[in-house]
């Protein structure tokens, strides 16, 4: 997710067992405008120890660590990562593979755009149900476009379906 307010909350009502995970590249973008031009090299360095560790419990060791040296001089920017902590530290939870996937919302935000173009030329939809047909058939052309498979897609499943094989058996 992206941090648009409420989200969690209504996903949550629809889906109990689902596992929010905030987008780390918002995360950084949202924090580093905070950040002086002359701190910014020494600062993400830093900031790269805790979103690239091996695990969530050297993740919040490099958090403490980036507080203690970054905490007097960019408090807001700490307390933004602390607050979130939550929902942005899921993706430890998985594999190194499953984290490349589920890191940032960019895949979603540009499949959104391109469903936005597609309907943006259609001003007028008599009914809803035009719309959701028009939406079927511009994913249809969209997905025409998806000619590479993810990288290791096979493993990737595998692992899903052994954390969630009761989540995924619906799906297969």
């Amino acid at each position: 997710m992206d941090g648009l307010k409420g989200l969690p909350e209504a996903i949550k009502t629809v889906f109990p067992e689902v596992n929010i995970q905030s987008c780390i590249i918002h995360q950084i973008r949202n924090s580093i405008k905070y950040i002086a031009s002359k701190d910014m090299r020494a600062f993400m360095k830093d900031l790269k120890t805790v979103y690239q560790a091996v695990n969530e419990t050297m993740a919040t060791q490099a958090l403490q660590s980036l507080e203690a040296t970054w905490g007097d001089k960019y408090p807001i920017v700490i307390q933004s990562w602390n607050n979130n902590w939550d929902n942005l530290s899921t993706y430890f939870n998985f594999a190194p593979e499953i984290r490349k996937i589920i890191y940032t919302t960019n895949a979603l935000e540009g499949f959104n755009r391109q469903l936005r173009k597609f309907t943006k030329i259609r001003t007028v939809f008599p009914t809803d149900d035009s719309l959701m047909k028009a939406l079927y058939l511009a994913t249809e052309q969209i997905m025409l476009k998806w000619t590479s498979p993810r990288q290791n897609w096979c493993w990737i499943l595998t692992q899903l379906n052994i954390m969630h094989k009761d989540r995924l058996e619906q799906y297969m």
